[in-house]
């Protein structure tokens, strides 16, 4: 697994330097820890931590986590074995009776003859409810919010920790108490605002309930609750004397998921024109005539107004639960996308199919497209106000506790604000071709993840005077292919 052998090699060897007159024997650089000790490196997360990639966790993603690569750093000044909970093969998913679980596919593969993403053949060999023995020091939980972190009997509703808890009424925060760790990473919060943003809003904002046992899966998590937990987890882990590195979140909408579908992808000729103003004609006639009887103000009539032009770049047509509620009126809530309204990815093989094959019935067209397809403006906003509570949460506790402390936020906005550039490749976020992220838009590509464990690596280095060396970038691929 430690792929960076030149620094092994290194660290074994020194150097001969040769003048007219002498020898002068240079020492090469010792690796050191600084005032940290990784002889038991511990890590807390979610699907990142735990290296899902391409929609599915797979032996190979596990093994090019942030978290695995961050540890083979941590094996040249010291670190220890660094045990993964792995899957059984580089299928991904589950399966129960040799079939596959829906709802845990096989990983993507991109189909370049067709320039689309498909699923690998399964099914895979990982069984849903196998169960493995022993401790393990990578404890990311794909689909973990924080709260789950620190929930009795999680295992029995999540089988990535059901698999490799110590019993199925542990916590993953007392399972990871327990083995003593002398060093932990900890990356959690971002479930906690992303199924409610992937699902385009579709669940509630729980901000003001402070019982997460009443939230759905796709709701967003109270700050308080949020505060409270991320607290007692920080706790329980430095409550050996263990360092730390903890990372803050990026908003949602600079993932591709949430990017590589424009909000207006519509070509329209002028019969298709024509035939959609007339469609629309009565609606458009209602909202002047609600804004005239003060039902709404002449603004919201105007944005809730729908027009298409000849030509690219209509926006498509989607249905906006935050404008006022005309139901009484027969006026359903309607309007067109605009460039802060974000369409999912799933979106991309949607908008244009036909309703029950009428040509005439068209999705995001002529028929609006449903909430799940959207992140309106307003669910974005919500998304981001949670997040920057999360933030204040973590940095607060990471400088209360002098522990490391990545941005992740500015770099999200450093890659996709031109991008990073790093051993002569610049990553961005561009879906497929952006180097930075893999096929299911969400999380990162192997180069990746190898890009956050250098980030991670020089927040270490900065709090504890460590000097752990940088991975090279060339040395991760960008996309996984079908074969492994």
């Amino acid at each position: 697994m430690i792929r960076n052998f030149k620094w092994l090699l290194v660290a074994s060897l020194a150097f001969t330097a040769c003048s007219d007159d002498d020898e002068t024997t240079i020492a090469p650089e010792v690796i050191t820890s600084g005032q940290a000790d990784f002889s038991n490196y511990v890590a807390l997360g979610d699907s990142f931590a735990a290296g899902y990639s391409d929609n599915a966790l797979f032996v190979m993603g596990q093994q090019n986590a942030y978290t695995s690569i961050l540890a083979q750093q941590f094996m040249l000044a010291g670190g220890g074995e660094f045990n993964i909970p792995l899957m059984a093969d580089n299928i991904g998913g589950f399966s129960s009776g040799g079939v596959q679980v829906p709802q845990f596919p096989t990983r993507l593969w991109f189909n370049a003859d067709t320039s689309t993403p498909l699923n690998v053949d399964g099914p895979t060999t990982t069984g849903l409810t196998d169960h493995l023995t022993g401790s393990f020091n990578n404890m990311g939980i794909p689909g973990a919010k924080s709260f789950h972190l620190v929930t009795p009997g999680y295992a029995t509703l999540n089988p990535y920790f059901g698999r490799f808890a110590s019993s199925t009424s542990t916590t993953v925060v007392a399972d990871a108490v327990a083995q003593g760790p002398s060093f932990f990473s900890l990356w959690i919060g971002g479930n906690d605002v992303l199924s409610y943003a992937t699902s385009g809003g579709i669940g509630t904002n729980q901000t003001g309930n402070l019982d997460p046992s009443t939230y759905g899966g796709n709701d967003i998590t109270d700050p308080n609750v949020f505060a409270n937990v991320y607290s007692n987890i920080v706790n329980g882990l430095t409550s050996g004397g263990a360092k730390g590195v903890v990372a803050n979140l990026p908003y949602v909408n600079a993932l591709p998921y949430f990017t590589a579908v424009p909000y207006n992808p519509v070509p329209l000729d002028a019969q298709s024109v024509a035939l959609l103003t007339a469609a629309y004609a009565q609606y458009n006639d209602a909202l002047q005539l609600a804004a005239s009887m003060g039902a709404i103000t002449a603004a919201e009539a105007k944005r809730r107004t729908i027009t298409f032009h000849v030509g690219e770049e209509n926006p498509v047509v989607i249905v906006d639960s935050y404008l006022t509620n005309l139901s009484g009126l027969g006026i359903p809530s309607y309007r067109q996308a605009t460039a802060d309204d974000l369409i999912v990815l799933p979106a991309r093989s949607f908008i244009g199919t036909l309703v029950g094959g009428n040509a005439q019935a068209i999705n995001g067209v002529s028929v609006p497209l449903a909430d799940n397809w959207v992140l309106t403006v307003d669910e974005v906003n919500e998304v981001r106000i949670a997040t920057d509570s999360y933030n204040a949460t973590i940095q607060s506790i990471a400088a209360s506790k002098g522990l490391a402390f990545v941005d992740a936020k500015a770099i999200m906005e450093d890659l996709l604000d031109g991008g990073i550039v790093r051993n002569g490749y610049t990553m961005k976020t561009d879906y497929v071709t952006g180097g930075m992220f893999s096929l299911d838009g969400v999380h990162p590509s192997p180069r990746g993840y190898a890009l956050i464990a250098n980030f991670f690596a020089a927040a270490v280095n900065a709090t504890y005077g460590s000097n752990l060396p940088d991975v090279d970038l060339t040395d991760y691929r960008i996309l996984y292919p079908k074969q492994l």
